[in-house]
């Protein structure tokens, strides 16, 4: 039986940011799984047209991917997210597997980052690992991305993990809370004389380089230093972190775990608390 896994990313724009955290995370996935050919999917239509226009890049979307593979042949289809939450792009993957649900003998789906009470000490630890040595008066601050979705509660519950576990590190979100401004406010009461920003993101994007790191009016550095507070940021997505590669390949493990079906047995959709090839034509 053909075995495939499938690693599948919002994606970017940056080459060198892809390198670094999407393609990191992709080979140490396939160094971990060799016994199957490895593919990659973006769920960004946006990102995947404008590499195609601009790089003459073909990566396919979700559903795009799981076509070729099964018009290849495979049957056994292990799929990882390396999302960080629970939430729309997150859903967008589970949507497209439960399309194909009965089209390959087997078909699971690794989870995103954030998905048990385990994952969220680990990325503590991971963070630790990459931040910068801290004075009292200092503190590393995370950029997530943020969302409408009723998962933006995996930042505030990361954030209050930090707080608890007396880790000088403070999460805030871009499109949902927790927001600069109450970022800031707690930088002011802590009395705070400088921060690193860093993003809880798996790649250093768009998002990092302008609303984060750069000299315009609201980006966060700026409206940090205005606060009176020195800025630092540290452009690197989570992706270029071992620790952070390894907990997505224990996800993968966890629905890998299982014996393969046999007959006409389907496999079911798991949510669990190499060099790598260009899609399929």
């Amino acid at each position: 039986m053909k075995k495939a896994l499938l690693v599948i990313s919002f994606g970017t724009s940056y080459p060198q940011a892809r390198q670094k955290n999407i393609e990191a995370c992709e080979q140490a996935l396939a160094d971990a799984f060799p016994d199957r050919d490895f593919f990659r999917a973006f769920t960004s239509s946006m990102i995947i047209n404008k590499l195609a226009q601009r790089d003459g890049m073909d990566i396919h979307h979700p559903r795009q991917a799981l076509e070729s593979l099964k018009r290849a042949g495979y049957q056994d289809v292990l799929i990882q997210s390396l999302h960080i939450i629970n939430g729309d792009e997150y859903e967008k993957i589970v949507r497209e597997v439960a399309h194909f649900q009965d089209q390959f003998a087997r078909i699971d789906i690794g989870v995103p980052l954030l998905s048990g009470d385990d994952d969220y000490h680990r990325l503590i630890d991971a963070i630790e690992y990459q931040s910068p040595p801290l004075a009292s008066d200092e503190r590393l601050v995370l950029m997530g991305h943020g969302t409408t979705h009723h998962a933006f509660s995996a930042y505030a519950c990361l954030d209050h993990m930090m707080q608890t576990y007396q880790r000088p590190f403070m999460v805030g979100a871009v499109e949902s809370y927790p927001g600069i401004e109450t970022v800031i406010k707690r930088l002011q009461q802590a009395q705070v004389r400088k921060v690193y920003l860093m993003p809880l993101m798996l790649v250093a994007g768009d998002h990092a380089i302008h609303d984060m790191a750069s000299d315009e009016a609201d980006s966060w550095k700026v409206l940090i230093q205005q606060a009176g507070i020195a800025a630092e940021p540290i452009v690197q997505g989570l992706g270029e972190n071992p620790l952070i590669r390894q907990l997505f390949i224990d996800h993968l493990a966890a629905v890998a775990a299982p014996p393969e079906p046999s007959g006409d047995q389907r496999s079911a959709i798991v949510m669990p608390a190499t060099d790598v090839k260009e899609p399929i034509a």
